[in-house]
């Protein structure tokens, strides 16, 4: 069973939960997993079965696409009020993951079995439509990264990754690269030259943006 401050938090994020009759509610809550993970928690792995829906309360997990020579694709990234759509398909299509899951950020989440997120699908249309919606967004998504490697240049990318920041971005190289599919080495090169266009300024282990006009100019030719 989840504490209050859990229960209430949950509810305050995920607002479909809301409006499930008080019983079933009681039912989910009480078959319901808390779990707090630190960064670089993996939570699923390729070939894994799928244990749980997932709920996210605070923190932020990646989702990723590994190759055999240790390379990985960002898929998308999971914050708290959100879910993974991954999860959800493994759940719906009784499958195993196909790709992997690491925790970015320290995460408290709360794991929903697979016969209550079931349960729900199938007797709780607003939980229903917020599942349906998190297909139609990630979609959008996959269709824009498909896009995005496809017809734009590694330094097009990383100039629209870095444009869509705040600034300062906190981050490492080696993570940018890991965000984009590539290696450090050539991403470290790339920011090396927006440094010297004078459209960024390079710290350890941050990056202040001076021209973000410029970087998204860049990214669109």
């Amino acid at each position: 069973m989840l504490d209050s401050n859990s229960q209430n938090l949950l509810l305050q994020l995920y607002p479909m939960l809301r409006d499930v009759p008080a019983a079933q509610l009681d039912n989910v809550l009480a078959g319901a997993t808390a779990m707090h993970l630190p960064a670089g928690t993996v939570v699923f792995d390729e070939n894994q079965p799928c244990q749980g829906f997932p709920l996210l309360l605070s923190g932020s997990i990646r989702v990723i696409k590994a190759a055999a020579n240790g390379r990985a694709l960002q898929l998308y990234r999971v914050c708290s009020g959100e879910s993974c759509i991954l999860t959800s398909s493994c759940l719906l299509g009784h499958a195993r993951f196909h790709a992997r899951g690491i925790v970015e950020e320290d995460a408290s989440m709360v794991v929903l079995p697979p016969a209550v997120f079931r349960t729900l699908l199938s007797m709780h249309e607003p939980f229903r439509d917020y599942i349906f919606s998190l297909f139609s967004e990630r979609l959008t998504d996959m269709m824009q990264l498909v896009s995005a490697v496809a017809f734009q240049k590694l330094d097009q990318r990383l100039a629209a990754l870095l444009a869509s920041r705040p600034t300062p971005i906190l981050t490492t190289h080696q993570a940018l690269a890991d965000e984009l599919g590539s290696v450090r080495e050539i991403v470290s090169r790339l920011l090396k030259n927006f440094s010297e266009q004078g459209w960024i300024k390079l710290g350890r282990e941050q990056i202040e943006i001076v021209h973000a006009s410029a970087l998204k100019e860049f990214s669109e030719l």
